[in-house]
């Protein structure tokens, strides 16, 4: 099968863009529910799999070790703007491990957040690796490479770290992977199918704090994720605004090149989806279209209408365009 047409932008009563895709949602036991596209195109998951990448940290007892609190498990997930509280969030994780910005490998660059952004402008202050969107993760990756005494060099494939993450990461999509590629933070990602995807966050979504070690870490994670959804992307991002709008109940997790999970515990299953030609803009869209489609988010909602519902607007304010759903998808 081929990618089918998941968002549209209409303007002015003519189909002016249209981006295509591939999802899946399953259930805990790993069976595909629904399926749009190619449910076996193999993708790279990029930041939308931090949960699995963090399950080492969890499972080992390296974060009860170096005693994290769930504020700073949820922010080992995050892919966050760079604003004040995510730069000291990452600043005093470091120092807590006796550790500094220099111990990081993530690589620097301008933060998302308006405020920080300014801040950096009138202070002729350079961006630094604290406010690269993967320093959580990264501090995540130091603690438990703290634990297992291992080299600095921990983003290397061969580092023991990496060979944890990528065990876990194949017993959790049921998929041995096909390949690697080198992430924006310098991390090695994972390729899998986007039933891979979706099976391993339909197990993330099962799990339960009196399970087995792997169903404990799971559900540790994405509870964290969902009670701190500041510390994911920040005031303004999507999977922040998106989980506020749905209280506790689901978690999210967005990934580059149109890349996105979601997460519902109560119905006990797990979401992935690809849009094609990489669009932010058509990945929102898209995992509003499923929230909405699985009852979890209101269609009128604010944080709806931002990412779907709504009118796109011009920069006068006025009404120019619409997105929708593709017709067939989302149904």
């Amino acid at each position: 099968m081929t990618a089918v047409p998941m968002v549209e932008l209409w303007r002015g009563g003519l189909l002016e863009s249209s981006h295509l895709g591939h999802a899946v949602i399953c259930n805990d036991a790993g069976d595909v529910v629904q399926a749009w596209g190619d449910a076996g195109a193999v993708i790279y998951p990029r930041s939308a799999c931090k949960m699995v990448q963090a399950l080492p940290l969890i499972e080992s007892g390296a974060a009860d070790a170096h005693g994290l609190t769930e504020r700073q498990v949820a922010f080992s997930c995050a892919s966050h703007m760079g604003a004040a509280l995510h730069r000291q969030a990452a600043a005093d994780w470091l120092a807590g491990l006796g550790l500094s910005e220099a111990d990081l490998r993530c690589g620097s660059h301008a933060p998302e957040d308006k405020t920080e952004r300014a801040r950096l402008a009138v202070d002729h202050e350079a961006p630094c690796q604290l406010h690269n969107n993967c320093s959580g993760k990264h501090s995540g990756f130091l603690t438990m490479n703290k634990h297992l005494k291992a080299g600095a060099e921990y983003t290397e494939i061969d580092h023991p770290l990496q060979r944890a993450i990528k065990t876990a990461f194949e017993d959790v999509t049921g998929e041995d992977s096909p390949g690697w590629g080198i992430d924006g933070c310098s991390a090695p990602n994972f390729a899998t199918s986007v039933t891979g995807l979706a099976r391993a966050m339909g197990r993330f979504a099962g799990a339960s704090d009196t399970g087995d070690l792997r169903s404990r870490a799971m559900h540790r994670l994405t509870r964290a994720m969902a009670t701190y959804p500041e510390m994911i992307s920040g005031e303004g991002g999507t999977c922040t605004e998106l989980m506020r709008a749905m209280g506790d109940r689901v978690t999210l997790k967005g990934g580059a090149e149109g890349v996105y999970i979601a997460i519902l515990p109560e119905q006990r299953l797990g979401v992935a989806l690809k849009i094609v030609d990489g669009s932010d803009r058509a990945k929102d869209a898209a995992i509003t279209a499923l929230l909405i489609k699985l009852g979890v988010l209101e269609a009128d909602h604010p944080a709806a209408r931002r990412w779907l519902t709504g009118p796109q607007r011009n920069w006068r304010g006025l009404d120019a365009a619409q997105l929708r759903s593709a017709p067939g998808f989302a149904v």
